[in-house]
This record gives C-alpha cells, sequence and structure tokens, in this order.
C-alpha cells in the first residue's frame, strides 16, 4: 500500500523462520521479511524474487517467492506467493530455508525456467565477452538463484530452439533467448515510468515479449530511457557499449560509484548504463555553481566544502503610484517602480519570516543567505521536474560537488538503502529548516527551546513518501489519518462541486495540508468542516516529496504545544472561511464548447460590446498609463457575437499560473485575483504557464549598477518581475480600461455571466461524485 494516502494501518505480528516480526497492516509477507532480515547492503532477504521489485507492484508471475504459511496453527494447503499474499495476525511463515517442502517447490520451479533457459555456462560466457564490465560476473539473477539453492542442471527436457537477438536499438540489445517472461520489463516500462512501449504477443511457448506492435525495438516509439533494461534480471535486455564512447570530462566511473555509499545497493547495470550521468566538479572559493532562475536539470550532492545559497533579487514588488496625468484625465497613474514591503503594504500580503527553496534549506526574508555543507543534496525540484534554479548556489570555500542526472537522482530516491541514507539525512539535518518555513510553526519557531523540543519530536514521528505526477493522496470524502507537508514539488488541491471540480489552490515547497480533517473534534473546526474526512482532493502535480505525520502523532502534537495548536486552529478557520467565499461566487452551470474556451473558467473577464466600441483605444492605453507604460491587456481576443473578450488576467478557477513557481511568490487572493509577492525571482515560469499570455514580464531598474567589460562604462542593473492585471486594486478597486471608456463599451464580468448574455444553452447541473 502506498504510504503517502489510505488509512492508518494498525500493527500485526507474525513470524518468519522462527524470528518474531512486526509491521502495519497491509504488508506483503516479502516486504515483512525485508524489514526483518535485510539491515544493511549485502544482507539478504530468504524469500527469493525474479518477477518482482519492491518499487512494483507485485504479480506473483514466477512463484519463486513461495512461502508455507500457517494461521493460528493451521497450515494452509497451497503455498503461498509473498511478493502479494499480505500478513495477518498470528500467521507464521517458513521459507527454504526452514521447510523442505518449500525449498524443494522453489528448485523445482528454478529448473523448469533453466528448461527453457540457454545453458547456464554458455550464456555467462556469452554475456561477459559481450558485457563483461556492463553487467559483471553473477549478475544473472536466475544463476545466482540456481547456484544460492544448488540447482545443478535441469532434470528436464532442454529446449534447443533459438530465438531471435533484437540489435535494431542503437542502445539496449535483446536477447529473446535469456528472456524468462518475468514481466518486470513489462511493469518498468508501462507502471514506472509510463511510456507503454512493451507487451506480451505469442500463446504457448511462443510467447515473448514485444514493443508496440510487435515492433524492432529501434523502429517502436522505445524512448531508451533504460529502465527496463535496469529490471531484467537475466540480460535479456542489455546495454550497448558503444553509445557513449567517451564519458564527458569529469565523469565519476561506475566502479567508484559502486564503491561510493550513497549507491549503496544500487545496480551496476543501471551504473554501467547511465556512466556520464554523474559528473565530480571543483570550485574555488567565489565560484558560482548555479544561478536563480536557470533551467538545468540535474542536482548536486555536496561530497566535501561547503556552499552559500542565496537569492539575490530584490525583494521588491511591482508598485502602481497613485496621481493624475495632466494630459490624460483618464489615466490617474503616471508610472509602475519597484517598491519594498516597507514603502508600499499590499492587501493581503503575505507576512513570512522563511522562505522554501529547492534545498535543505530555507532562507530568512531579511538576510535570505544560508549554508549547506558536507553531504546536503540541493536542485531535487529543478532537476526531476525542469523547474528554475530557486536561488543562486556559490563556493564559499574550496569544495567538490557531483553533479547528479535525472536518472541516478530517481533510482537514488526509490532503491532502498540509498532512500534510507537520504530520509536519515532529511530528519538528522533538514528537518528543523523545513518546519521554520513552514508558516503554522512560524509562532513556535521565535521561541528557540520551545522550538528544539518540537523538532526532536517530531524527528522519529515523522515518514517521508514520494508521489508520482497525477498520483492523488488522498479523495474526498476519504477518511483523514495524516498531515503532510510539502518538501519538493506542487500539490492541487480541489473540490469536487456540482458540475465539475473547482480548484482550491496550488500548494508548493513549505506548504501543508490535511489538517482540516485531524481537527474535527475542535469545537471550531468542527463547526466549518465534518470530522475525521477529507473536505478536498490533493494531487501530485510533479515528483512530490511529502513529510508524513500519522494522525495519532498530529493529535499529539496538538496536546503538547499549545502554541502549534493556536496556529493550526487559526489557519484551518482561515481557509475554510475563504474557501467558502470562493466556492458561494462560482457559478455552477457546465457549459459545454465555453467552457473548454477557458472563458466558464474565469471570474473577471474584460468584455468589449463591439456594436458600442469605437476602436478608441482609451482601454489599453488607460491600463498603460496606469502601470508606467507597460499595458496588461491587449484589444485582442475570442469574439462571441457582439462581444470581444480582450487579453488580460480572467482570475481563473483553476491558475495555472501558480504551479511551478520555485519560491511561491505567486498564489491567489481570497478574492481570487492573483498576487505576486515581492520575492518573485523573475524566473518567467508563471508567464510560462499562463495559457492565455496574460502574465508578461518587465524589467525595472534596481539602482545598481555593473561595468561593461566591452565598454568600461556603467550599465544599469534591471530586474525582471512578473506583473499581472490585478482589477486596479491598488488603486482604487475600479479597472482602468472600464474607467476610461467612454462609451460604456468595457465591462468585467464572469465567464458565466457572457455566456448568458450571448444565450449559450446551459445545460443542467449535474452532481459529480468524489
Amino acid at each position: 500500500m502506498n504510504p503517502a494516502h489510505g488509512s492508518v494501518n494498525r500493527p500485526v505480528s507474525l513470524t518468519i523462520d522462527g524470528r518474531q516480526v512486526t509491521v502495519p497492516e497491509g504488508t506483503t509477507i516479502f516486504d515483512a521479511a525485508t524489514r526483518a532480515f535485510v539491515r544493511q547492503a549485502g544482507d539478504h532477504n530468504p524469500i527469493p524474487i525474479l518477477c518482482h521489485r519492491e518499487h512494483m507492484t507485485p504479480v506473483a508471475v514466477c512463484r519463486v517467492c513461495t512461502v508455507d504459511v500457517s494461521v493460528n496453527g493451521r497450515q494452509e494447503f497451497r503455498l503461498a506467493p509473498a511478493c502479494q499474499r499480505e500478513v495477518a495476525d498470528g500467521m507464521e511463515v517458513r521459507t527454504h530455508e526452514a521447510s523442505d517442502r518449500v525449498r524443494d517447490a522453489v528448485k523445482m520451479l528454478i529448473e523448469l525456467l533453466l528448461a527453457d533457459y540457454p545453458d547456464p555456462e554458455a550464456a555467462r560466457a556469452s554475456r561477459l565477452t559481450k558485457q563483461g564490465q556492463a553487467r559483471g560476473e553473477g549478475n544473472d539473477e536466475l544463476i545466482e538463484l540456481a547456484e544460492r539453492l544448488d540447482v545443478k542442471a535441469p532434470r528436464f527436457f532442454r529446449s534447443r530452439r533459438e530465438r531471435p537477438v533484437d540489435e535494431s536499438s542503437m542502445v539496449i540489445a535483446v536477447d529473446h533467448n535469456a528472456c524468462i517472461l518475468c514481466d518486470r520489463c513489462i511493469r518498468a516500462c508501462n507502471d514506472v515510468r509510463e511510456n507503454h512501449v512493451i507487451g506480451r504477443t505469442g500463446k504457448g511457448y511462443r510467447s515473448r515479449i514485444a514493443f508496440d506492435l510487435d515492433d524492432p525495438m529501434g523502429d517502436s516509439s522505445c524512448v531508451a530511457c533504460g529502465e527496463c533494461m535496469i529490471s531484467c534480471p537475466t540480460g535479456a535486455l542489455l546495454s550497448k557499449h558503444n553509445v557513449l564512447t567517451r564519458p564527458p570530462s569529469g565523469t565519476v566511473t561506475t566502479e567508484e560509484l559502486a564503491a561510493h555509499p550513497l549507491f549503496a545497493g544500487v545496480s551496476r547495470a543501471f551504473l554501467d548504463f547511465n556512466e556520464g550521468a554523474v559528473v565530480r566538479k571543483r570550485f574555488k572559493k567565489g565560484d558560482v555553481v548555479c544561478r536563480e532562475g536557470d533551467y538545468d536539470a540535474t542536482a548536486f550532492y555536496i561530497e566535501d566544502g561547503e556552499v552559500e545559497i542565496f537569492i539575490g533579487s530584490p525583494f521588491k514588488h511591482v508598485k502602481d503610484q497613485r496621481g493624475l496625468n495632466s494630459w490624460n484625465p483618464f489615466a490617474r497613474v503616471r508610472k509602475s517602480s519597484l517598491a519594498g514591503r516597507g514603502e508600499d503594504r499590499r492587501d493581503d500580503e503575505q507576512e513570512v519570516e522563511y522562505i522554501s527553496i529547492d534545498a535543505p534549506v530555507v532562507l530568512r526574508y531579511d538576510k535570505p543567505v544560508a549554508t549547506m555543507g558536507e553531504g546536503a543534496i540541493f536542485g531535487e525540484m529543478a532537476c526531476m521536474s525542469s523547474y528554475p534554479r530557486s536561488a543562486t548556489v556559490v563556493a564559499q570555500t574550496e569544495c567538490t560537488l557531483l553533479e547528479l542526472g535525472r536518472n541516478v537522482l530517481y533510482i537514488l530516491q526509490r532503491g532502498k538503502f540509498s532512500k534510507a541514507q537520504l530520509d536519515d539525512r532529511y530528519r538528522q539535518n533538514a528537518l528543523d529548516n523545513h518546519l521554520r518555513g513552514a508558516s503554522v510553526f512560524a509562532r513556535v519557531a521565535r521561541n528557540e527551546d520551545e522550538f528544539k523540543k518540537l523538532v526532536e519530536f517530531l524527528r522519529p514521528r515523522v515518514d517521508l513518501v514520494r508521489v508520482n505526477n497525477g498520483e492523488v493522496i488522498f479523495r474526498q470524502g476519504d477518511p483523514a489519518d495524516a498531515y503532510y507537508l510539502i518538501r519538493i514539488g506542487f500539490v492541487k488541491v480541489s473540490q469536487g462541486r456540482p458540475g465539475g471540480e473547482f480548484v482550491l489552490s496550488y500548494l508548493g515547497p513549505g506548504k501543508s495540508f490535511g489538517e482540516i480533517g485531524l481537527m474535527g473534534h475542535i469545537p471550531d473546526i468542527r463547526e466549518l468542516a465534518p470530522p475525521g474526512i477529507r473536505t478536498a482532493t490533493c494531487t501530485a502535480l510533479d515528483h512530490v516529496d511529502l513529510v508524513r505525520i500519522k494522525g495519532e502523532d498530529f493529535r499529539l502534537l496538538l496536546e503538547q504545544f499549545p502554541g502549534v495548536r493556536k496556529s493550526f486552529v487559526e489557519y484551518a478557520v482561515t481557509i475554510l472561511k475563504q474557501n467558502e467565499q470562493m466556492i458561494r461566487r462560482i457559478n455552477e452551470d457546465s457549459l459545454g464548447d465555453f467552457l473548454q474556451q477557458g472563458l466558464m473558467n474565469a471570474q473577471s473577464v474584460l468584455v468589449l460590446d463591439l456594436e458600442k466600441c469605437t476602436r478608441c483605444d482609451e482601454c489599453t492605453k488607460a491600463c498603460a498609463d496606469s502601470h508606467g507604460g507597460v499595458t496588461r491587456l491587449i484589444r485582442e481576443g475570442l469574439r462571441f457575437d457582439k462581444f470581444l473578450v480582450a487579453s488580460s488576467c480572467r482570475s481563473c478557477l483553476d491558475p495555472y499560473c501558480m504551479v511551478g513557481c520555485p519560491v511561491n511568490s505567486i498564489r491567489r487572493r481570497g478574492s481570487l485575483e492573483i498576487i505576486i509577492e515581492d520575492w518573485c525571482i523573475g524566473c518567467g515560469k508563471c508567464a510560462e504557464n499562463c495559457p492565455y499570455g496574460n502574465i508578461n514580464m518587465h524589467p525595472f531598474p534596481t539602482g545598481q549598477a555593473v561595468i561593461d567589460d566591452r565598454t568600461g562604462r556603467r550599465v544599469p542593473v534591471l530586474q525582471q518581475k512578473a506583473t499581472t492585471c490585478d482589477l486596479c486594486r491598488e488603486l482604487d478597486g475600479q479597472p482602468s480600461c472600464v474607467y476610461a471608456c467612454p462609451h460604456d463599451a468595457a465591462h468585467r464580468m464572469k465567464g458565466s455571466d457572457l455566456a448568458r448574455e450571448i444565450g449559450i444553452v446551459v445545460s443542467p447541473p449535474s452532481i459529480r461524485s468524489t
């Protein structure tokens, strides 16, 4: 069961080969044995597997994980597949190491597999000749298992027919003779990577794996990610060494990585296939490692030395200065400039003390600089999800860093031993920083002694879970079982309403969710939300790392830390009331094609009545004059009957612009307008995400200057900032475009109001179950 969601599992006690084991309900026998017997790299689980891997959904194809099971002293007639069978109280499990019955059955299965397999010695010699360094001797899991159980040459007739060898791919060779149809490559391609290229074809003894519609691998839609090759237990899918003829400078060799503690337990085949994906870089003091706003698909691991991480962009927002223009009575503002929080206070502006970034540290708002040392990993979000860098990193001392490619980071996050290392480092070195960046813990963070107690309370109680892109963490109406903090990635929070789904918010690093369903016992919350159940659906939008606190630990936290309880209650009440106000404003009708145009999603569109409009362009001029010459609307767009929907911010119900901001500086007010906070680093991700082109990036002078190397002159430093229409909220709340229209042709209205104006047929609302 995915630990990111589902009900709280009670502990279950059983014995495996006489050893007492306690695991959560829902755990499989194989996973329970792993917990009991595998403590470090090199330890063996007494239950063998061929068709299964810990990160895959078990299918029990090969049955070599067979075990003998007794429940409450009663032995079951059939042997059970340990990869799929769940544990139960009082269960006694005997593996091949404790039961002759199981050992004989497993040996028989191995003999049957070897009967339709190339001669073990010849197969091994062939693989070592072609791929000696790629896979290493003894990396054929079937042969290893035969040796482990002392299975000699099979007693059965050996098949002599030669199956084809597919060499069409430039990256991977396919030896169908070595395939045992375990389906691991199929699940790796379809379930893990979601490429959906590999499947089975044929019947009976003609069965084999195939690519697309039985195309050669090189002619198929295979993207050569290598996941199938890494997953194959027998070498039926092999890496071709001529792909990387000259590794990049600084490449860390396979032998070095295999000996590195961070890569303990990682497959040698994977390391060889990804040779060149890990590069060792050395930096002198003052060297720039990466810059905020840049797009890179790598992460960094600090081997030695220290680096400084900071946000260099000024913490200022776009300010609209009030006043009348002498030559244009409709232009109420003459220019826009950058202003800090102290100079220009805005409604609904967030009061934050810490800013979450793509690193195991947070930055103070008043001093956005921090230091990271040996063992720290940063840049994970930029690497996994192609988001811009959230901060600039500079070497503070001479230091050595490993630059990790996406495939390598992915396998480190998934491997049992490497993940355990990363999780332990997070608990020891990064948990306190993460909690400081969460607003609900800000009150306690001001008292250092109390905050240390809080961190020590949570350190052994947090679980780190990873959720894949598109996976539902929990659904509206599910029982509430845990509270979550987001470490990496973005989560969509939505509610099912009559007529469809309404997006309440997008949450990024440093944000949290799931507390409302756990606080139904508190009177203030009970009045606003049903107790014990989820009030919304939360879905991962990319690779998301979550810190999970179980429900019982969360309630204990509220009991032991009154300051935290008060913060949570205030936050939950605010969110519930804000959501209620937003939902009250939604028109819940479904408008078919109108919805597909994105207009039903709009809460405030600029609509021009073309029968009244004289094309004087006063609306565009007024907007430009109100914002320093930078217009926030364009008199172009979709036409419906006599109405033109001009291009300006629509205050969407589902604001895509909020997804991907590396520093969480764009959000939605309770009144649905978008606000851009002053720590915007100008990366342009929000402008890129807006499907309607209604967020613009504009340069502003910072008051600083640098020397141009070519001319020797001082050149002013410009800072790019995101701007969008806020309905002139910072002026007087009356949109300048509407105010300036001399013919009453410009109006702001909801998309649903526009639909009624032009006579679009409204279908009856439908109830959507969640």
